[in-house]
């Protein structure tokens, strides 16, 4: 004897789905649990690891933590080409401020 199970479907228009349903899958995530780690906590940690954290690098080094930082804060951190290029300058203004006492001087001889 073959019993009938009615089956009831349900169409969503293409638009209509993405009001419906998240495809993001959100629930299949963990809850966002808060650590429960202070500020002093980091610095304690931080302040243990300094020695062992890389010099440069992209990531997970000072050099990464300063360019964050300084991006936060909003200042620029000068490389040594911009320190050069202003050493070469003063150079440059001292040789030609020379210059003109050496022919301040001639002129005065005269």
């Amino acid at each position: 004897m073959a019993e009938v199970i009615n089956l009831d479907k349900q169409v969503f228009k293409k638009d209509n789905f993405d009001k419906v349903f998240d495809k993001n899958f959100k629930y299949f995530l963990q809850p966002n649990i808060t650590p429960n780690f202070t500020i002093s906590d980091f610095f304690e940690l931080y302040e243990s690891l300094f020695y062992e954290i890389l010099k440069e690098g992209e990531q997970q080094s000072h050099r990464y933590i300063l360019n964050k930082t300084a991006d936060y804060l909003g200042v620029k951190i000068n490389d040594e080409t911009d320190i050069q290029a202003l050493l070469n300058e003063i150079t440059s203004l001292k040789n030609d401020l020379l210059d003109a006492n050496k022919t301040l001087l001639d002129l005065n001889k005269k």
